[in-house]
């Protein structure tokens, strides 16, 4: 049974829409503690690419944030495990839990408690893959995820081998799921007028380029993260490395990276409808209006 009260406030939205400033306000407003639910922002380093904006925390406490190096995978199932550890302690000093983000995954396998299984390597299983070209693997995988959620990982021979090892680890009988927790959550969508979201996708492009987006790719590639690495991490760091390699000049980097956040927003956008349409109820805020105080609102409402 569900517990009575809610007991989890989600914040998401398309990126550039101020998902990071609502949820602290709001954490503010509602003696709260933030949960990440962004696939980079786990990676210590990857600070201006991924848009952490820590310094609008203040004294807000996170959780989500800078928990890994650059170079470890970090999984969905990480994502899930890490997540019950931080919503049950942050339930435990008394505080309300706010998940906030745009990686619709993360979001969507705790608001509809995905069967998550931690899978080790199986050294017998690589050994039966090895000689199997990269389209034949992609085949086999594909047998066993019809439902694949990552695309990215159809791209790279090590990331195709691991995610068959997950299938078919999660596939075994002996299987056992990571115990989620009961969950009775408000999830709240920001959204802008398209044109005024496309002004704010490419104004925070053209502040990150200037405050050291550049650099900071740079940076990590001379700490070793290699440009295959990079490519993983996002729009951001995948064009920056490519101009980092002269590939793109600096008007092209432009250009094609403002180009391809946009689209990336109509992405994320189609993976929340996608949500709703599997159940998971969004109400939708204007980021042009006072969305806090329309937040605020419609959640004291609910837990009168």
């Amino acid at each position: 049974m569900p517990p009575d009260r809610l007991n989890l406030l989600v914040i998401l939205g398309p990126t550039a829409t101020g998902k990071t400033r609502l949820g602290v306000e709001a954490a503010r407003a509602l003696n709260g503690e933030i949960i990440s639910a962004d696939s980079r922002q786990v990676y210590r380093g990857l600070d201006i690419g991924s848009g952490k904006d820590l310094e609008e925390y203040g004294e807000v406490p996170y959780h989500l944030i800078d928990v890994v190096d650059p170079g470890h995978e970090f999984s969905l199932f990480e994502f899930a495990r890490n997540f019950c550890s931080a919503f049950d302690a942050i339930q435990q000093r008394g505080r309300l839990p706010i998940l906030v983000g745009g990686t619709g995954l993360y979001l969507d396998a705790v608001l509809r408690s995905y069967r998550l299984i931690e899978v080790p390597e199986d050294p017998e299983l690589r050994r039966q893959l090895t000689g199997l070209s990269l389209e034949e693997l992609r085949d086999r995988l594909l047998q066993l995820r019809e439902d694949l959620h990552n695309s990215t990982d159809l791209n790279d021979r090590d990331r195709v081998i691991r995610a068959i090892e997950i299938a078919t680890g999660e596939a075994s009988k002996d299987a056992v799921p990571l115990a989620l927790p009961v969950l009775t959550p408000r999830v709240y969508g920001v959204r802008w007028p398209r044109p005024q979201l496309r002004e704010r996708i490419t104004r925070r492009l053209k502040e990150r380029l200037q405050t050291g987006l550049i650099e900071e790719v740079a940076a990590l590639h001379a700490q070793g993260v290699s440009w295959e690495t990079l490519d993983f991490y996002g729009l951001e760091y995948r064009f920056v490395a490519q101009h980092l390699q002269g590939q793109l000049n600096r008007n092209d980097l432009f250009q094609k990276l403002n180009s391809a956040i946009h689209q990336f927003a109509k992405r994320q956008d189609t993976w929340f409808r996608r949500m709703e349409k599997q159940g998971v109820a969004i109400q939708w805020l204007d980021g042009a209006a006072d969305p806090l105080d329309r937040l605020l609102q419609d959640w004291r409402a609910h837990i009168s």
